[in-house]
Parts: C-alpha cells; structure tokens; sequence
C-alpha cells in the first residue's frame, strides 16, 4: 500500500493539499491518505494538570478540523483517511511520521502564495531531501478544483 501524507493545519493552502491527496490515492490502487496533525509543545503548558487539559482541548480541535476534510474525502474521491496527531516540532515529527510508517510513499505539502511567507517544513526537509525515503508533492494554494483534478 502506498500512502499519501499530508499535514493538517489552518495554513489556506492546505486545503489544496487535502485535495491533491485524496484525488491522488483515489486514482492509486490500493492507496491510503494519511492525515497528520502536530501540537506544537509550546501550545501545550505544564503544571497542575493545565497541560492535559490544553492537550484534550487541541486534539478536539484537531478532530473537529479533521472531520471536515474525512467528510468531503469519504463523499466526493471516496477516501477514508486516517488522523495521525503528534506533538512537538511539525518538521521533525513529520519526519518521525515518514521513519515510522513505512508505507508513506508520497509527503503533500501545500505551497502558500505569498511569496514573502516561508515553510519551515518545506525548508527543513530541502535540508537532506535524498536522504528522505519518500516523494515530495509541492501543491500551490492557489490552484482552482479544476486544475487539481486535471493534474491528478
């Protein structure tokens, strides 16, 4: 099985990402899409139990958030996803998510517009990208629906 990972954040540009992905495994026998949600640790303050609760409050979101791109995957490409929620450094979690599931196959990363705006995913992983074990689809966000489901 070849999977598609994608990260789920409140970036616009995601949302094209999302969609390249589903389309994209829709398309590949046999394939899946990953959806991977990391909590940045400073999101998360300890002391007294405030973490646990900051923690439980994030992954609601997440799921919430999650719930509306599975809805639109299961419905329209016919996809189930799986959420995948980490925390700590986006980068490097991404990349423990990619060493520790070795059926991802294809990392979706989507490309702001903003030409003054940086990725500090995408940066880290030009850092060494021969030493990832998988692919890197760039998907700019500002891509129509038509021209993603022309491409995919």
């Amino acid at each position: 099985m070849r999977k598609f990972l994608v990260l789920l954040d409140d970036s616009r540009e995601c949302l094209n990402a999302m969609r390249f992905a589903a389309m994209r495994a829709a398309k590949s026998q046999g394939a899946a899409v990953v959806i991977l949600s990391v909590i940045p640790a400073e999101e998360i303050q300890h002391g007294f139990g405030v973490a646990d609760v900051m923690r439980a409050e994030a992954r609601e979101r997440i799921e919430a958030h999650f719930e509306v791109f599975a809805k639109w995957m299961r419905s329209r490409p016919g996809v189930e996803p799986e959420l995948v929620i980490r925390e700590g450094d986006t980068a490097e979690e991404l990349l423990a998510q990619i060493t520790e599931d070795g059926e991802v196959g294809v990392v979706v990363l989507g490309l702001s517009s903003d030409k003054s705006s940086t990725n500090p995913v995408l940066t880290r992983l030009m850092r060494d990208p021969t030493a990832l074990p998988c692919a890197i689809s760039l998907v700019p966000g500002d891509l129509s629906k038509e021209r993603l489901e022309a491409i995919t």
